[in-house]
């Protein structure tokens, strides 16, 4: 049997999950913006002066352009606002026909990088999804924002013309009987898939984990509900493998791999580990699955297993899988975290620190933050953002996200091998620390997007 980390603790409540849209305001009272769309503060100039020009031909230039002084910037430099009514765009015209200034330009408004959603976390704020996933945009987050702008730019926004199956307990994807689906996912963001456990063509989740895995990869970003997925605008494929109680046999996991390879998924997520000390002997069915996988060139993305020990657990030891280890909110390696030299890349798994010698950042004592997706409070009809959801099973969905964004973003060309693929992820991880423990480093979902110029 199979086991998998599912917690099954409280809920942190949703505020407004499933409410209607929010809205986006706009500029508002502390910018306008000019002719061309920059934004910019109303009313404000930022004027050079000519080093020939005295104090007095400036402030006479002050008062014929209509002008005051309001700070000094540089020796010739000042910050002046408007005050005969004219615009923006009309005092600068009007200053630097002027002989005495060498340069007049508006003050506009510089936004951070990348692309903020709105979605708002456990806040009724747009946006307040940051302070809840730092996994994606904190100091050891995997620069969600940028590589979301990347996608955007290339126009694929989220990874859109990709497919990720999410071979789990299931998907909360239909709405059907006692079955609901996640306030946070749409029909659309799904490909058929099909559950191995049951028989049959609906993968309905019964546990909460798949949904959490999901969630992370593709969650409904930018629509006023929960929080945000890295691949928002890819295909998911539901394909339960597992049972309620988060296990399942070699066969159903088999059964599974070449399904999802047979029905066109690009990558397939596999958050799940076999008990520490099964060999490869006793896989054959798997091993030849994910040989299957490679053959197609299917990316295979697996959890490094939660056993805090210096060996992987399959599958994530097989050859042609990216295994993949866990990082807490401040960088260190996660307590529960599998390792060892075959680990290939780490992601954010969230809980406690391991104890690492000479390492600063980590902190054992200290609590960890956690991962937080839309997924079961309680009962398959009640939804929030649930804490204690941390693991390599949290981690993978990272890697196997970025995996679709790298496809979709065209940076190795229109269809990348999985080898590829997997290069691209390691030679773009930020470095944390040693191979053993960390592998190539933190999956950066921006730099493995980033198209050369």
């Amino acid at each position: 049997m199979l086991g998998v980390y599912t917690p099954r603790s409280a809920a942190r409540s949703l505020l407004a999950l499933g409410a209607a849209l929010l809205t986006t305001s706009g500029l508002g009272s502390t910018a306008d913006a000019s002719a061309h769309g920059k934004a910019q503060v109303p009313g404000q100039v930022v004027v050079t002066y000519r080093e020939a020009a005295p104090e007095a031909s400036r402030a006479a230039v002050r008062r014929a352009v209509g002008v005051r002084a309001a700070r000094v910037i540089g020796a010739r430099t000042q910050l002046v606002r408007i005050h005969d009514g004219d615009s923006v765009d009309a005092t600068v015209r009007q200053l630097r026909a002027r002989p005495e200034v060498a340069a007049a330009a508006p003050n506009v408004i510089a936004h951070a990088s990348g692309w903020i959603p709105r979605d708002p976390g456990l806040t009724d704020t747009p946006g307040g999804w940051q302070a809840a996933q730092w996994n994606f945009a904190g100091p050891f987050g995997i620069n969600a924002p940028d590589a979301w702008m990347n996608l955007i730019e290339a126009g694929r926004p989220g990874g859109r013309g990709t497919t990720v199956a999410v071979l789990d307990t299931g998907v909360a994807y239909r709405r059907h009987g006692r079955h609901r689906r996640s306030p946070d996912f749409d029909s659309g963001d799904f490909v058929r898939g099909y559950d191995f456990v049951d028989r049959d063509r609906f993968p309905d989740d019964e546990n909460g984990h798949g949904t959490h895995v999901a969630g992370t990869i593709g969650e409904s970003t930018d629509n006023g509900v929960g929080v945000t997925g890295l691949a928002y605008g890819a295909k998911l494929m539901p394909v339960r493998v597992l049972d309620q109680t988060g296990s399942g046999d070699s066969v159903r996991i088999a059964a599974g791999i070449r399904y999802a390879v047979r029905r066109g998924a690009d990558v397939v997520n596999l958050s799940f580990e076999f008990a520490s000390g099964t060999t490869g002997r006793e896989l054959p069915d798997v091993l030849a699955a994910l040989r299957y996988a490679h053959r197609h060139g299917v990316l295979v993305v697996a959890a490094a297993g939660n056993g805090g020990e210096s060996a992987l657990a399959y599958p994530a030891r097989a050859r042609h899988v990216v295994s993949v280890g866990a990082i807490t909110e401040r960088g260190c390696l996660a307590a529960y975290s599998n390792a060892g030299i075959s680990l290939d890349i780490v992601a954010p798994g969230g809980g406690p620190d391991a104890s690492v010698a000479g390492d600063p950042r980590c902190q054992p004592e200290a609590p960890g933050g956690d991962i937080l997706q839309v997924t079961f409070s309680g009962s398959l009809r009640s939804f929030g953002l649930p804490g204690d959801y941390f693991g390599t099973s949290m981690a993978a969905p990272h890697v196997s996200a970025t995996a679709a964004l790298i496809v979709a973003s065209g940076v190795l060309g229109p269809h990348p091998s999985s080898d590829a693929i997997e290069a691209q992820l390691k030679a773009t991880a930020r470095p944390l620390g040693p191979v053993a423990d960390y592998g190539a480093g933190l999956v950066d979902a921006a730099a493995a997007t980033h198209a050369p110029r």
